[in-house]
C-alpha cells in the first residue's frame, strides 16, 4: 500500500506512469517538464498517504512480533560478511543517477526518455556489470516491453478511428443532461476509473484499456488537461493494492504467505477509501495552489 504511494510520487516509479503521458500525448495534452510537474503536483498527497498508511495498518492488521531487539546485530553481521561496496556495485549507482539525471532533465536537453534507458543499459553492459545473459532472462521485462507497444498501438488506432471521441462525448452529454458541474464530473469519472480495476490483473493493461478513453471524457466535460492526465496517472498507482491481483508487487506480497486473502480484500477496500480521501482533501488544496485548476 505504500508502494502504491512511492509509485505516484515519482514518474519515473513505475512503468505505467510513462504510458499515461505517452497515452495523453496522443490526445494533444502535453505535460511540461514532465518530472518535475509529475513530482511537485504528488509531492505533499504522496507524503501525506506515506505518512498515514503505516499507522492505519498497523492499527487494523497489528503484526505478531512487535519487538525485535536482535534486529540491529543481525543486520550488522550481515553487512560484514557482505563486505565494502563492490565496482560493479558503484557502476550501478552511478548509472542509475545518470539514468535519473537524464529522465528529470531530458526535455531541456532533447535526451527522450528512451535514449536516457538504453544509455543506462548499455553502461551496464559495457562495463561489465550486466552480461546478455541477464536481459534476455528477465522474461518479464520482455513481456512488459511487447504489451506497452500493442497497447499503445491499440489505443492510438482508437483515438485515430474515432472512437475515444466518440465514448467521450457521448459521457459527455450524459453528465450535462444529469446536470453534473466540473466537479462532480471529475469525481464520478475518477472514481469509476479506480475501483474499475476490480476487472483488471494488471496496471499496465488497465492504462492502455481504459486511460485514454477516461481522459478524453475528462476534456470533453472541459476538465483542465493536466489536471486530469496527472490525477488519473497517480490513480493508476494508488489503486494497486486494492486485491493480490491488482498489481505485480501486490502479487509478489501476497505470495509470501503472511497474509490471507479476505484480509487483503478488507484492507485493501478500506486503504483504497484511506488514500482517496487523503489525495482527495491535500490534493484539492495543493493542486488549487499549483493552479492546476
Amino acid at each position: 500500500m505504500a508502494a502504491s504511494s512511492s509509485s505516484a510520487l515519482f514518474l519515473t516509479a513505475a512503468a505505467q506512469n510513462l504510458l499515461c503521458i505517452k497515452l495523453a500525448e496522443g490526445l494533444g495534452v502535453e505535460v511540461p517538464n514532465r518530472w518535475i510537474t509529475w513530482f511537485k503536483a504528488s509531492s505533499l498527497p504522496a507524503v501525506g498517504s506515506l505518512l498515514v498508511t503505516p499507522v492505519i495498518v498497523y492499527k487494523l492488521f497489528p503484526p505478531t512480533l512487535k519487538h525485535t531487539p536482535d534486529a540491529p546485530v543481525m543486520a550488522k553481521e550481515k553487512l560484514d560478511h557482505m563486505g565494502p561496496i563492490k565496482r560493479e556495485e558503484w557502476l550501478m549507482m552511478g548509472t542509475m543517477l545518470i539514468t535519473v539525471a537524464l529522465w528529470i532533465s531530458g526535455e531541456h536537453i532533447n535526451v527522450s526518455s528512451v535514449v536516457a534507458a538504453l544509455l543506462g543499459l548499455s553502461l551496464l553492459l559495457l562495463s561489465g556489470v550486466l552480461e546478455w545473459d541477464d536481459c534476455l532472462s528477465e522474461k518479464s521485462a520482455w513481456d512488459t516491453l511487447v504489451w506497452f507497444g500493442v497497447l499503445v498501438g491499440m489505443a492510438g488506432q482508437l483515438t485515430t478511428l474515432g472512437v475515444v471521441p466518440w465514448l467521450s462525448d457521448l459521457v459527455a452529454h450524459m453528465l450535462k443532461s444529469l446536470s453534473v458541474n466540473k466537479l462532480g464530473a471529475f469525481a464520478i469519472l475518477q472514481l469509476a476509473y479506480f475501483f474499475i480495476h476490480y476487472l483488471f490483473a494488471s496496471q499496465t493493461a488497465h492504462v492502455g484499456a481504459l486511460y485514454s478513453a477516461f481522459l478524453g471524457m475528462h476534456l470533453a466535460a472541459k476538465i483542465p488537461g493536466l489536471l486530469s492526465v496527472l490525477v488519473l496517472g497517480y490513480n493508476t498507482n494508488l489503486f494497486g493494492a486494492l486485491m493480490h491481483y491488482s498489481s505485480g508487487q501486490a502479487a509478489v506480497y501476497y505470495g509470501g504467505g503472511f497474509v490471507k486473502l479476505p484480509a487483503v480484500i478488507r484492507l485493501g477496500i478500506i486503504m483504497a477509501i484511506v488514500n482517496l480521501v487523503i489525495w482527495g482533501l491535500i490534493g484539492a488544496f495543493w493542486w488549487k495552489i499549483l493552479g492546476l485548476y
